[in-house]
């Protein structure tokens, strides 16, 4: 037997190290659009799960919105029953008709899909093949929205997905990586033309700014964006718990938030509670900007009897005296 190719090592480790801690019982999902990315992640899970005592299932999903996609779904379907998976699921999605951009719609209707996946099957986590190149386009585009520590703070490793875990085991793993992987393991991945459409923003960033700054800067900028992301996902953290305690702390006994407690709060904590207090009230997370949460931090550091803020859900916010409350428009 000849020795492994260092990119499937890695990228086994990677999968290994993500699955270590889970809990036992249901599998895990590993969702696989054909790309080299995901594809040479499910070749890693089915390899890594069984070895620590867990099947590995697969979700490749549909979005319509190619000739021919129904076919190359159900092609890396039959790749996936063929080494091993089970289950295997073709989740079939509806872009059209749905608020927002492309790229947008399309990610709401593919987790949509993952989530439905991962409760039907019980799955214990839910497996996406996001690399570390990913992770710095998204730092850039952040960037280029003028984003908080949120924004910069990328892709994490971890996160909720309708109450299981969904892992990005890949973060710190290069696209050049699970590409080298394929090839050594004998795999041919799928060209997704959308990846260098130039009508999105991240096939720009990916085909023309991070190439361009790799030129001026080096190949470590691609590295250095994405340990940005992490250091900042690590800050964000700590403000967040400080930011959760300072929100209990605020609440008045009338309803709403104190005034005082606020005023007395750093800049960066008190919008966090702004922010947290406002998606509790029912505001609408996607639509929740910094305009919003600096209206409602003027409520607190700039008051001159200025009316109420509207929040997007249908909530408005104003200050009577010494407090902040909040009104339904409905």
């Amino acid at each position: 037997m000849g020795a492994l190719a260092p990119p499937v090592a890695a990228i086994r480790v990677a999968v290994r190290r993500a699955l270590t801690h889970l809990p036992a019982g249901g599998p895990v999902l590993v969702a696989c659009s054909g790309g080299a990315d995901s594809l040479a992640l499910a070749a890693a899970a089915v390899f890594v799960a069984p070895r620590l005592g867990r099947p590995a299932g697969l979700v490749t999903v549909d979005h319509g919105l190619q000739a021919g996609s129904a076919q190359r779904a159900e092609a890396v379907a039959g790749w996936a029953r063929e080494s091993g998976f089970a289950p295997v699921t073709v989740a079939r999605v509806e872009v059209a008709g749905r608020v927002g951009g492309p790229e947008a719609v399309a990610r709401e209707a593919r987790y949509e899909a993952l989530t439905e996946a991962a409760r039907r099957h019980e799955a214990v986590a839910v497996l996406t093949g996001h690399t570390r190149d990913d992770q710095a386009e998204t730092v850039l585009l952040a960037l280029a929205r003028g984003a908080g520590p949120r924004g910069l703070a990328g892709m994490p490793g971890r996160r909720d997905l309708g109450g299981v875990p969904l892992l990005r085991p890949l973060l710190e793993i290069g696209r050049e990586q699970t590409r080298a992987a394929c090839a050594a393991l004998g795999l041919s991945p799928w060209q997704d033309p959308h990846n260098t459409d130039p009508s999105y923003a991240r096939s720009r960033v990916r085909a023309d700014v991070l190439p361009a700054l790799v030129r001026a800067l080096g190949p470590g900028v691609v590295d250095n964006l994405a340990r940005t992301a992490r250091l900042v996902a690590a800050d964000n953290a700590a403000l967040d718990e400080t930011a959760a305690a300072a929100l209990a702390a605020a609440r008045h006994a009338a309803g709403g938030l104190a005034v005082p407690e606020l005023a007395g709060l750093g800049a960066a904590v008190r919008t966090r509670v702004l922010h947290a207090w406002a998606r509790e009230l029912g505001a609408v997370p996607g639509a929740l900007s910094h305009r919003h949460v600096a209206a409602l931090d003027a409520l607190v550091t700039d008051w001159h009897g200025q009316g109420p803020t509207d929040l997007p859900g249908g909530v408005r916010v104003l200050r009577r005296g010494d407090r902040l409350t909040a009104l339904s428009s409905g």
